[in-house]
């Protein structure tokens, strides 16, 4: 080790990022191969910032299209920056579609995914004969009137700790288990838009996609509302029945911790 070294001081940090985007562009959050994401240009933009490879380690997946209003990763590098200088550096080089809301220091055992206590989902729906162009993007368009009360009432046997095996899809790698606590599930409606409202410990792939798809079901007069009660009991895995809803009408909302 040189003197050098020795006399430098350890800058490294642990910087909890709290963010925003529009998933229009992206494959995803997570990085891949060979499409943009929403985690690789994070990192792309941090390393040409601090000079080193940086890996963001978010609080989870979101597919393809989704949204998010309030992402939680964070991330260990070496800087003297304070974050809110580190805020404003990112916004400068970002894409406009993506928005550092808040950068905050966090202990050295703060993890974004496993120091996770809950997540609140958020799925819009436009419901109307024609949706507005300024929408399309970001509701997901259904033109059959819903019948919401219907919908509020299958959503409220997805709360409590049940098997969700038949409201997610295949992700292509091992999972413990498929049980998870929902802890609140509301439906509600303003003007043109159905708002569906979900919290809980966590999510399995596609859940919430998948449960607000059979809701839609349910608003369409297609399925009863009891009939969520009983393919939760059944356990089954996931089968044509029960709709993946579009992405676009989904926005990871917000995080929370101890």
């Amino acid at each position: 080790m040189s003197r050098n070294d020795l006399m430098a001081p350890n800058m490294s940090k642990r910087f909890k990022l709290l963010i925003a985007y529009d998933g229009t562009a992206y494959s995803g959050w997570q990085t891949q191969a060979n499409a943009p994401s929403i985690q690789q240009k994070i990192e792309s933009v941090l390393e040409k910032i601090v000079g080193q490879k940086v890996t963001v380690h978010g609080s989870g997946r979101t597919d393809q299209g989704v949204h998010a209003r309030g992402q939680v990763a964070h991330v260990d590098i070496d800087t003297p920056m304070k974050p809110e200088s580190l805020c404003r550096v990112l916004n400068g080089r970002l894409p406009l579609d993506i928005r550092i809301l808040k950068a905050t220091l966090a202990k050295p055992d703060f993890h974004a995914r496993i120091s996770a206590k809950g997540k609140e989902y958020r799925y819009i729906v436009w419901n109307d004969p024609i949706c507005l162009p300024d929408r399309r993007l970001y509701t997901t368009y259904v033109y059959r009137p819903l019948n919401v009360v219907a919908m509020q009432e299958g959503a409220r046997h997805f709360v409590g700790r049940h098997d969700f095996a038949s409201f997610t899809a295949n992700p292509h790698r091992a999972i413990e288990s498929t049980v998870r606590s929902v802890f609140s599930f509301t439906v509600s409606k303003r003007g043109k838009e159905i708002l569906f409202r979900v919290s809980g410990e966590g999510f399995l792939y596609k859940q919430v996609r998948s449960m607000v798809g059979f809701l839609i079901r349910i608003g369409e007069g297609a399925e009863k509302p009891k009939a969520v009660a009983e393919l939760l009991k059944s356990c089954a895995p996931r089968k044509a029945r029960v709709p993946s809803a579009p992405p676009n009408g989904l926005y990871l909302w917000r995080v929370w911790y101890k």
